[in-house]
């Protein structure tokens, strides 16, 4: 067994193995110290190197090379070494470079939030909220694409697309035959199957999982409902297929199924692939064993409503910056402006400044 390696990550040091990404290192602490990673999935191999968000500046190479790299690194493509020091909140670098990178990847993305399916579990709409700018520098015409037919169950919008390449891995290494791909490059490359092909794979469903815009839609959700009215549960069910792992997650509105999905863990990633037989035709409630509700982050949209089960963030501000901050603490034990000793509801009527002043001093101004 390797020994473990040290690496700090914002002023917090882990121990992980060797081999590690950067990006894994930082997911292991949680919290805002995880860099944001659109095109990057653990369960694909090759994926990541695309995106570019989840940049990091690395000041210490290791204890053997302690110089620094000179340019920012994508944290998915970069392992970690012993001694090693990272910053990505505490990097205003990096803080500026990402807001570039979402710039970036709006540039050609259309202003449809409000009638698009991927609304309110959009990992870029996220993104653009939490590291974005609030305006665009962009005055051109956004790129468009001609609107093409993949099949019955699957809605291309090519418009929506940021090319992370997670479909085509999914397809590549899940099904038997791949049919879509990239096609052209630059700026007018696209995701095609260049002969108007429909993907009808048993397993092809899995790439509206994975698609983190509303590029890959399921058509029989399209316009059906919003995503934050409906319930998720955790359900699962014998399935026939060997390669389904029969465990999904059905979004229900009383007692109606709206669309079944694989479940996904807290970095948007499934814990397991389901077949397109789970996925698209079993949407009764009679058809699978619900567990019970879904534990969903608090910061999501979809928690909208559903109070039961939600998962609160890690508090890693004060690790980060090496002790808690004022707005964390009792303003009466720490602020400068109350004193512990005057009550305020003994008061009579509202306080003002002479209630805080020493009696000598009232005795000096009078």
């Amino acid at each position: 067994m390797s020994d473990k390696i040290k690496v700090t990550i914002d002023n917090i040091t882990i121990e992980v193995d060797p081999g590690t990404s950067i990006l894994e290192a930082a997911r292991m602490i949680g919290g805002d110290v995880t860099p944001p990673a659109m095109c990057y999935y653990s369960k694909l191999e090759g994926s990541g190197g695309k995106c570019r968000t989840c940049l990091v500046e690395v000041s210490k190479g290791s204890e053997k090379d302690p110089r620094p790299m000179p340019k920012l690194v994508a944290s998915c493509r970069t392992g970690v070494m012993d001694g090693m020091e990272v910053k990505n909140i505490t990097s205003p670098r990096v803080i500026e470079a990402r807001k570039g990178v979402v710039e970036m990847l709006l540039i050609n993305h259309p202003l449809d939030c409000p009638v698009c399916d991927q609304a309110g579990e959009c990992h870029l709409q996220d993104l653009s909220y939490e590291h974005g700018t609030e305006g665009t520098r962009y005055e051109f015409d956004r790129r468009t694409f001609e609107k093409e037919d993949i099949g019955e169950y699957i809605s291309l919008h090519m418009t929506r697309c940021i090319l992370c390449y997670r479909c085509v891995y999914v397809a590549d290494q899940l099904t038997e035959n791949r049919e879509h791909g990239i096609l052209e490059r630059g700026d007018h490359a696209e995701i095609s199957t260049l002969l108007g092909k429909n993907l009808n794979n048993e397993f092809i469903g899995n790439v509206i999982d994975v698609c983190p815009v509303g590029a890959l839609t399921d058509k029989t959700f399209r316009f059906k409902n919003r995503v934050w009215f409906t319930k998720p549960v955790d359900a699962h069910r014998d399935c026939n297929n060997p390669k389904c792992c029969g465990k999904a997650r059905l979004w229900m509105r009383g007692e109606e199924v709206y669309r079944v999905t694989a479940r996904k863990d807290k970095w948007g990633e499934v814990e397991g692939w389901i077949c397109n037989d789970c996925r698209f035709h079993k949407k009764s409630a009679s058809d699978w064993v619900v567990e019970g509700p879904t534990k969903v982050d608090r910061h999501s949209v979809i928690s909208q409503g559903h109070y039961v089960n939600t998962l609160q963030q890690p508090k890693i501000i004060d690790k980060v910056i090496g002790k808690e901050p004022k707005l964390l603490l009792d303003i009466h034990d720490v602020s400068d402006v109350n004193k512990p000793n005057v009550h305020l509801s003994e008061i009579p009527g509202p306080a003002h400044s002479d209630d805080f002043e020493k009696k000598d001093d009232k005795k000096l101004n009078n």
